[in-house]
């Protein structure tokens, strides 16, 4: 049995689609999956990147591909009254439902996505948050110095294994980026001679012919 890393923060719609199509899509292979929460922010200010939300013309665009994706996924989708919003409070309790050092489980990862991307209501409303907590049972205090510590150490290690967007699965030491690359993971999972031959390594020599 093969293991994948989930990396995921729950601001993104990209990562809810992509978790809840996840057995889906994957129906048949062997595998389990550690689910590992970051700080999209963190990503993007490492890498000098800009979010979706942050360019309009893209937003608009974003928006319109979640619904777009949501309808032929049979997914359901709302989009949270406030976008973006600040998940540290959702990440940070990912991580307080369990014992130090331990990532959530699927439950958890999912109440937490459908707080956000079900209903339509104000993700970091306090009140809200609150019976989340105790729906949850958390075992820490999210606000904790060392489940922060745990959220950090989290984002530091994706961003040295190269993750640079949510939602990012590693495979072995590959890393497939977004919704739209679970086929491609199926087929590494499912033995693809592809991923056997001098391919994946030769796709990703191209020289930049600018550098900005």
């Amino acid at each position: 049995m093969k293991r994948i890393v989930f990396w995921f923060d729950v601001i993104s719609p990209f990562a809810y689609l992509a978790f809840e199509h996840l057995p889906q899509a994957l129906e048949g292979c062997s595998y389990e999956v550690q689910y590992r929460p970051v700080l999209f922010a963190g990503l993007l200010g490492h890498w000098g990147q800009k979010g979706p939300a942050e360019i309009p013309p893209k937003r608009a665009w974003t928006f319109r591909h979640i619904a777009w994706l949501s309808h032929t996924m049979g997914i359901p989708i709302e989009t949270p009254a406030t976008h973006p919003f600040n998940p540290l409070p959702l990440l940070r309790l990912a991580l307080a439902c369990g014992e130090a050092g331990e990532m959530p489980n699927r439950h958890v990862v999912e109440t937490l996505m459908r707080h956000v991307w079900r209903g339509g209501a104000e993700a970091g409303d306090a009140s809200r948050l609150r019976a989340l907590s105790e729906t949850l049972a958390r075992r820490r205090d999210p606000s904790g110095e060392e489940v922060k510590g745990e959220l950090r150490a989290c984002t530091n290690d994706a961003v040295a294994r190269g993750v640079f967007g949510v939602p990012t699965f590693d495979l072995g030491g590959r890393l497939f980026w977004g919704v739209d690359t679970l086929p491609m993971l199926r087929a590494a999972l499912q033995g693809d001679a592809w991923f056997g031959g001098p391919q994946w390594d030769a796709a990703a020599v191209a020289p930049p012919g600018v550098t900005r």
